[in-house]
């Protein structure tokens, strides 16, 4: 559904189908919009960490940003420098990158984020600054 279908569903001036819970549904997440091929690949991510560590254990002890984006990091480049799977797992390192992420977003949801960047730098500005128009 384009974005002006859902605007007019949200206002109730129409609903393509008929059917009443359009208009319910095209105002919540569009869960439908992940590819489901990154949803498998997370899932075998989070499966290895799971046997590793225990499955939502960053529910029960909060985790550092740093150590999950030391991760994600060395995952990139692993992958950047031509390597496709984790030998140790045997998962996809975009996976395992996906996966330090979504334990980002999920920690700091339920309050279990410990945040220890640094103080914010100029980064911000410059990426602005130095797009291409």
């Amino acid at each position: 559904m384009s974005s002006a279908n859902v605007e007019r569903v949200a206002e109730g001036q129409s609903y393509p189908d008929n059917n009443p819970k359009t208009a319910i549904g095209a105002l919540k997440v569009p869960l439908h919009l992940v590819p489901p091929s990154a949803k498998h690949y997370l899932a075998m991510a989070l499966a290895d960490g799971a046997k590793k560590y225990g499955p939502y254990n960053w529910r029960d002890a909060a985790i550092s940003i740093s150590v999950y984006k030391a991760a994600l990091e060395r995952h990139m480049d692993a992958f950047w420098d031509g390597e496709d799977v984790a030998p140790d797992s045997g998962v996809h390192h975009v996976a395992h990158a996906m996966a330090c992420c979504a334990l980002i977003l999920d920690a700091m949801s339920v309050g279990k984020l410990h945040d220890d960047r640094p103080t914010a730098g100029a980064v911000a500005d410059l990426q602005r600054e130095y797009a291409r128009p």
